[in-house]
């Protein structure tokens, strides 16, 4: 999936000057984008010294912390929207970081590669883990501490008293609606404490 592609989609779900945390935020790109184009405010979180540098080039406000610490450091309801694009996967502590995500915000946005797309599925059918630009490592070197599937965000949400707003997958640049978790090989939930 294209970095612009995501951006573009994920930016759809943020309201019109929203208050934004964006945690594991890489180089900034998505937040830099939502406050150029959305005239959003607020901070990136970042622990990737690379990363912290390029999104201080680009103008946007960068917090370093380690995200298996917690956000004990916010408050409730600090943040519109808080964001984890594709950092739930290397998190040691995902289930607590979602009940984080919808403390400090008033609604969460998460999206993670879709383990269970059929590309995928046809891998573990030929006894071999998945290669694909998705998750693009072997399995011996992998920084994803775990996978997971559309489905399976779907029971995570619900033990954890999150109500899902919106969810889709994402696939070639096209949002899917329809059969998500086989067609799709990102998956995407907006999501609020229920």
């Amino acid at each position: 999936m294209s970095e612009v592609t995501t951006i573009q989609s994920i930016a759809a779900l943020v309201p019109q000057g929203a208050r934004v945390l964006d945690l594991g935020c890489g180089d900034g790109a998505l937040l830099a984008h939502l406050q150029r184009e959305r005239g959003c405010t607020g901070y990136g979180v970042e622990i990737d010294d690379a990363n912290l540098l390029a999104c201080a080039r680009r103008g946007v406000n960068v917090l370093q912390l380690n995200l298996d610490e917690g956000l004990a450091m916010f408050d409730d309801n600090s943040f519109d929207v808080v964001l984890q694009i594709d950092t739930l996967q290397h998190l040691r502590n995902a289930e607590t970081m979602l009940r984080e995500t919808a403390r400090v915000g008033r609604t969460g946005v998460v999206a993670f590669p879709n383990f269970a797309h059929w590309p995928n599925r046809v891998s573990i059918l030929r006894g071999r883990m998945p290669v694909t630009r998705r998750l693009p490592y072997q399995w011996y070197d992998t920084p994803n501490i775990r996978v997971g599937t559309y489905k399976d965000f779907e029971v995570l949400a619900a033990k954890n008293q999150l109500r899902v707003l919106d969810a889709f997958g994402l696939q070639d640049g096209r949002e899917v609606r329809t059969l998500p978790n086989l067609r799709a090989g990102t998956a995407v939930f907006r999501f609020e404490h229920a």
